[in-house]
């Protein structure tokens, strides 16, 4: 059972080896010598880094044309890392220039090729394939610069500073009061006349599916940063960009919220049962998820619009957004049913050409409002399959780096629990939304999946004894 485990998550790939035979190794060092003897790329992975926090401290705030050039631009940036890097031999102790998760994001994308040239509208999936490829090169300019502790560091600083301001916003939003620029609530609801903030990003579950990952890490960084100084601003975050979290009334953004809180509790509570006496090693976390729901439940029955709020959810059709979804899904699954090999091909440009034709009346519709069948109705079974495989690789790859990290005592983990309970609330949220159509949430979504890589622990080599 346990080979079968590790075969499905390739942890027992000898990456390197492999590598090295590749046709696509032969792209790597061919300006080995000009890097070498260049004082710029003295730099790289500095470069890089500052790329990319330009792209999370600019995305919440200007258009996504910009937002895409600059993602262009990261993209030419890791080509030229690439080419120009010192490729590690198959016995060397450096960690390699991909990992796993680079070879399933890989599969994933060309399967999304092969989507895009069997998509009944080409032209529209082909724009589509484009906005993904930016996607994944800056996935792969990301997991390369984040293995630096230090650049890891810095880039979610600057995150955690740059949703800061958003939250700000938000929050002077919901005092001030803002006009909705959408349908957002159920007219007969009691909550129809409730502010629900949506700061820079103009959409409150959009607000909400980039607070979330963000509320998490300010969690985290109290734990990571050592200074008192640092943790004090820790504990700033947590409270506005929770509160800014909340004030968006999403239960989608909810919902991922507890998904993200539950396995942050579980894993920090593993992290630290080696330093717990026998009696708390067993009873820490059910009491610590005891009092949490205590917490919940009394917020749900002594604040009316979060109570109404979250009943809302069980209401069915007779709540105008349920309903919405459901229609929406019933004609997703109708087209997954007449392109099930796969899919339409990628993007909402190819989507919004084709669910015309599937749309129920008056319920039309940007995309499949689920990433699960977003993915089902793009790539067809079998993008469907890479992505699940994906993820099965990605926290198998986590649950490896995290016990490494567990067993030395590095806080360097803390990090690492951050993007597990993100990139799984995030799934929770996008079961029921459809967020990452926007880069300000489609690069932190990457974001969780470069840092998990970058921690990537390569197979050690057997050899022969003579």
């Amino acid at each position: 059972m346990n080979s079968v485990w590790q075969t499905l998550t390739l942890s027992t790939l000898p990456l390197q080896q492999w590598l090295s035979t590749s046709y696509l190794h032969a792209i790597v060092g061919p300006l080995q010598t000009w890097r070498q003897g260049s004082k710029m790329m003295q730099w790289a992975d500095w470069i890089g880094a500052a790329l990319a926090m330009l792209v999370f401290g600019l995305a919440p705030f200007v258009n996504n044309l910009l937002t895409g050039v600059l993602l262009a631009i990261c993209g030419a940036y890791w080509l030229l890392l690439t080419i120009s890097e010192e490729a590690p031999s198959p016995t060397s102790a450096r960690a390699p220039l991909a990992t796993p998760i680079h070879l399933l994001v890989g599969l994933y994308w060309g399967i999304a090729v092969i989507a895009t040239g069997m998509s009944p509208v080409k032209k529209f999936a082909l724009a589509g394939l484009e906005k993904l490829t930016l996607y994944l090169v800056f996935f792969a300019l990301l997991a390369h610069v984040l293995r630096s502790p230090r650049i890891r560091s810095c880039l979610l600083s600057v995150l955690l500073l740059t949703s800061l301001i958003v939250s700000v916003y938000g929050l002077q939003q919901w005092f001030s009061g803002a006009s909705a620029l959408a349908t957002w609530v159920d007219p007969e609801s009691p909550l129809s006349k409730t502010t629900r903030v949506y700061s820079y990003l103009g959409n409150p579950n959009l607000l909400a599916g980039y607070l979330l990952p963000i509320f998490v890490f300010s969690i985290i960084a109290f734990f990571a940063w050592e200074r008192w100084m640092c943790k004090a601003l820790a504990v700033l975050m947590i409270g506005v960009n929770g509160a800014c979290l909340l004030l968006t009334f999403s239960r989608g953004g909810w919902i991922g919220l507890v998904f993200s809180l539950f396995v942050l509790l579980l894993l920090l509570t593993h992290w630290w049962s080696i330093y717990l006496p026998p009696f708390w090693q067993i009873w820490a976390l059910p009491t610590i998820l005891g009092t949490a729901a205590t917490l919940v439940l009394a917020a749900l029955i002594v604040v009316e619009p979060l109570r109404d709020r979250v009943s809302s959810i069980f209401a069915g059709r007779g709540d105008s957004s349920n309903n919405f979804r459901i229609n929406v899904w019933l004609s997703v699954i109708e087209m997954i049913k007449d392109h099930p090999i796969l899919g339409i091909g990628p993007g909402n440009a190819a989507f919004n050409k084709i669910y015309p034709i599937y749309q129920r009346p008056r319920f039309s519709a940007l995309s499949a409002y689920s990433i699960f069948l977003e993915v089902l109705v793009e790539t067809g079974i079998i993008g469907f399959t890479c992505f699940l495989w994906l993820l099965l690789v990605t926290f198998g790859q986590a649950w490896r780096s995290l016990q490494h990290l567990r067993t030395v005592k590095s806080r360097e983990g803390f990090w690492l629990i951050g993007a597990i309970a993100s990139l799984i609330g995030m799934m929770g949220h996008g079961a029921v939304d459809t967020v990452l159509y926007r880069p300000e949430v489609n690069t932190i979504w990457w974001l969780m999946f470069a840092i998990i890589a970058s921690y990537y622990l390569p197979r050690q080599p057997v050899y022969n004894q003579p």
